[in-house]
């Protein structure tokens, strides 16, 4: 695994990793869900790991200031904890997303790039392939999407956070960290967790609560496929379901799979193999079938 360095418009450096073993034409770009980074989630790293041993080489696309890690105290469990994501720009994914993708398919010089997602990474890769006059993605690969006016609502300590968080941004302390856990798991800065409420250009995933808007699923271009545990408590009573009501509101649904991933949780807990594997699956059964 190699750390990248990845430059925006705006002049931000965003901080990736990169693995890559006997490169072929194919990258597959890892968009990172909230209070996630390749040094605290197993799940991307099983995935890099994995896809670079069968000759496909992947990047964590981690956003913003996604890549720092840091320890804190977890009251509830009595020791210290790792985080990675705790201050980021929801108004900045497109120009985020659009640097990796460029980076890629310009500077690594792949033929063949694929956007994927987990959990609000999910959200951000849609949202960018409904929006981009371009072409450059080949496939895509949702996983574990947010609709997240429902997710507001079932989390704990929501209400209790943006309270908070408005006071703090409202006095000028937006770059402190709350004193408690976003959602109960995530330490976040007061300014994202406002910015994440008013993330309009994200509620592209409305199935349950019937907030947001799905023009950007309809808009995306490449086929792809949707992925999700049989026990993923963010999307409601029927996992499946929930991921096969987006695959219809995209433009051409009988080009994508649904794939659910049997007794996995959100994070795919004690799943990141199996994870990866299907990760691997989608791209090989995508690529084979392009040659016929």
């Amino acid at each position: 695994m190699d750390i990248i360095k990845v430059n925006t418009k705006r002049g931000l450096e965003l901080k990736g990793a990169l693995f890559e073993n006997n490169r072929n034409d194919t990258v597959l770009i890892m968009l990172t869900g909230i209070c996630s980074n390749v040094f605290q989630n197993e799940l991307l790293y099983s995935t890099g790991e994995l896809l670079s041993k069968n000759n496909i080489s992947c990047i964590i696309a981690h956003a913003h200031d996604s890549f720092s890690c840091f320890a804190y105290s977890d009251l509830s469990k009595g020791k210290q904890a790792h985080a990675g994501v705790f201050n980021d720009d929801f108004n900045m994914v497109y120009e985020d997303v659009e640097s990796y993708v460029k980076y890629a398919k310009f500077e690594l010089g792949y033929k063949n790039v694929i956007l994927a997602g987990h959990s609000l990474g999910s959200n951000k890769i849609i949202h960018y392939l409904g929006t981009t006059p371009d072409n450059y993605i080949d496939y895509f690969i949702v996983s574990s999407p947010v609709d997240i006016m429902h997710w507001w609502e079932v989390m704990p300590n929501i209400d209790k956070c943006y309270k908070m968080a408005k006071d703090w941004v409202d006095n000028g302390h937006g770059d402190d960290i709350l004193p408690f856990l976003f959602g109960g798991f995530s330490p976040m800065c007061a300014k994202s967790v406002i910015g994440f409420y008013n993330a309009d250009n994200l509620k592209n995933c409305p199935v349950l609560s019937k907030q947001g808007e799905t023009k950007s699923l309809y808009n995306i271009k490449p086929c792809g496929a949707f992925i999700i545990g049989s026990k993923d408590s963010v999307t409601g009573e029927s996992p499946k379901r929930f991921m096969e009501i987006l695959n219809s509101w995209t433009k051409n649904p009988s080009r994508n799979r649904v794939i659910e991933v049997p007794d996995a949780s959100h994070i795919f807990y004690g799943k990141h193999q199996q994870y990866a594997e299907t990760i691997l699956e989608c791209i090989e059964n995508h690529f084979c079938a392009a040659l016929v």
